[in-house]
């Protein structure tokens, strides 16, 4: 919570290449707010909570937590063996199988599922963005 993207990351990455951090932000944005607004056979549904639940449980296995988010969300919208298929793919790459990506949200069409990597991809780099960038910053 002391080291965040929004206040810190951004503007020191942009300091340093300059509208590396306009890129970036737009990228992880873009990814963050793609939705078709269905899950599975539901038509118009709001996923921004899941989304939300998702990218934040990739920040929370890497060790970062936001005090004004509430973690009791992930516990409810991700079920465990989703939990499990992230941090797989955010810790361990090499292990993810296909066992692993079928035994979660089986009834969910596959580009759902991309959509999930796409997710917990962008997220899992700004973390790692974030020590670097925080690792600068103390540096400085």
């Amino acid at each position: 919570q002391d080291y965040t993207w929004e206040d810190h990351g951004y503007s020191l990455i942009n300091r340093l290449y300059p509208d590396v951090g306009q890129l970036l932000d737009e990228k992880f944005q873009v990814v963050y707010n793609l939705t078709y607004n269905t899950m599975a056979m539901h038509c118009g549904v709001d996923t921004s909570m899941l989304r939300r639940a998702i990218w934040n449980y990739v920040h929370c296995v890497f060790g970062i937590r936001y005090d004004d988010y509430d973690y009791g969300e992930v516990n409810q919208l991700l079920e465990r063996n989703l939990k499990i298929y992230i941090k797989t793919v955010a810790c361990y790459p090499e292990k993810t199988t296909k066992q692993i990506y079928t035994q979660f949200w089986r009834h969910f069409k596959h580009s759902e599922k991309v959509h999930i990597n796409l997710l917990l991809l962008e997220a899992r780099l700004q973390a790692a963005l974030l020590y670097a960038l925080r690792a600068v910053t103390h540096y400085m």
